[in-house]
């Protein structure tokens, strides 16, 4: 349910009701598979846990909240929640999706979904003519990822969103690289959000798990079905350290954007690196719309916490990754420790390498995920790993 809460105490208070049994200001964590019964047919609102778990609903309660929906939909993982999604669509059906989307999404999609017989045109979403130009009349949605990972492309979700009403399909937004802090495109007209609940909800690297979230009644109805169908849920400890995790996410999301701002500013200058990709940065294409579109919720821009840097030569590369300390090399991102990946050959090695040139994703090109680490010692690190 919406309320007129700050963003913060939002997530420190909603679903997070003191213990009315014991008055542990702490809910419970409900580790139960099943439930005991009234009678037949009869219970107290939950009868097995893949249907619905107490601390599941807290948490989904809450992270709608954030997103300032009123409902949420909660899965194993992200790819779960993308799973689950396509779930909705019917064989023949045509979703326009961002050229430069996630490996995962990628692989899905022409690997799995393809072979169901659902149909996908790949285009570029920073421009709402390539996305208006491949719709069609069996065109269900548009799903778009904004910031992309790992190139940090744009899509206007507000012009995307007009384009989506024009012709009567629905907008899906993958939120994770700005999280329910950073940006807000129910707000902007998009139909349902996407989390890699892994990332920055989670903020710790310590769980896997994935969102939907909509204000839509009709589409919730149906994606609660197919949760409860499919039996792809979180386990209800990942759903109580996901509430753990929202009480700080803004002050997370926060200090890793303001570090990452700063560090992007700094290897901008510098020597050895040929270019830095991050939306902060004038020198990034959609600069302005990203002091548009992502806004803290204070109303502020915010520009996240992924830097992209290309080196000059794989060898360079190589050298950077073997004496860089305090950014460990790994998949995933938005944890409060600092990660470096290669995507080229790590998130996207599912993606062929025709379809990764035509994205402009090379094997010089790294990837920062800024924790909230000490902001010179960050810098220091990085510096000695990118001497000669």
């Amino acid at each position: 349910m919406k309320n007129k809460l700050k963003f913060r105490t939002k997530a420190i208070h909603s679903g997070n009701k003191a213990d009315v049994e014991t008055g542990a200001v702490i809910p419970a964590l409900n580790l139960t598979s099943t439930f005991k019964q009234i009678s037949v047919g009869v219970n107290n609102g939950f009868d097995y846990s893949r249907a619905g778990n107490p601390t599941t609903k807290r948490y989904e309660e809450n992270i709608a909240s954030l997103e300032n929906c009123d409902f949420a939909i909660s899965f194993s993982s992200g790819m779960a929640a993308i799973t689950a999604l396509f779930q909705l669509l019917n064989e023949g059906d045509h979703v326009v999706i961002g050229r430069n989307t996630y490996g995962g999404t990628y692989r899905l999609t022409t690997e799995v979904l393809q072979r169901h017989g659902f149909k996908f045109d790949f285009v570029d979403t920073r421009n709402v003519d390539e996305i208006a130009a491949v719709i069609k009349p069996n065109t269900k949605w548009v799903f778009v990822e904004t910031p992309t990972n790992p190139l940090l492309e744009l899509c206007d979700i507000k012009k995307t969103s007009d384009l989506c009403r024009l012709h009567n399909i629905s907008l899906v937004v993958d939120n994770t690289f700005m999280s329910p802090y950073g940006q807000s495109p129910i707000q902007l007209g998009a139909d349902i959000v996407m989390h890699s609940a892994t990332k920055y909800i989670g903020g710790h690297s310590d769980l896997i798990s994935g969102v939907l979230i909509t204000d839509n009644k009709v589409l919730a109805e149906k994606l609660y079905f197919i949760q409860k169908s499919g039996g792809a849920v979180p386990s209800p400890f990942d759903c109580w350290l996901l509430l753990r995790s929202t009480k700080t996410l803004g002050l997370r999301v926060q200090k890793q954007s303001d570090n990452a701002f700063i560090l992007a500013e700094k290897l901008s200058l510098h020597d050895s690196i040929k270019s830095v990709i991050y939306p902060g940065l004038k020198s990034h294409k959609q600069n302005k719309l990203a002091i548009k579109q992502q806004l803290n919720p204070e109303g502020k821009p915010i520009f996240g916490s992924i830097i992209s840097i290309k080196l000059t030569s794989v060898e360079k590369r190589d050298i950077f990754l073997k004496k860089i300390k305090l950014f460990t090399l790994a998949e995933s991102l938005g944890g409060v420790e600092s990660l470096i990946s290669v995507p080229y050959d790590m998130t996207h090695v599912s993606v062929p390498v025709k379809t990764k040139e035509q994205m402009g994703l090379t094997k010089t090109l790294i990837r920062l995920s800024v924790g909230i680490e000490n902001l010179d010692d960050l810098y220091s690190d990085l510096l000695q790993a990118l001497e000669d």
